[in-house]
């Protein structure tokens, strides 16, 4: 009975699909966290130097 059961499920493919849409959903969450983490940090690199730049020049900050 339980041989009987596991060899019905090694045949069936229904559920193939939705592991294989799963984990391209996966990966696509992976692939675009590190882009915008990447992004990110250097938008935050850029922000930081205009930041300095602008203090730098400033009378009125500075102190």
């Amino acid at each position: 009975m339980l041989r009987n059961f596991f060899l019905r499920l090694r045949d069936d493919e229904r559920g193939v699909t939705l592991v294989e849409y799963g984990i391209a959903l996966t990966l696509a969450v992976i692939v675009g966290t590190a882009a915008l983490t990447t992004l990110g940090n250097a938008v935050d690199g850029e922000m930081g130097q205009a930041e300095g730049l602008m203090t730098a020049n400033d009378p009125v900050v500075e102190g």
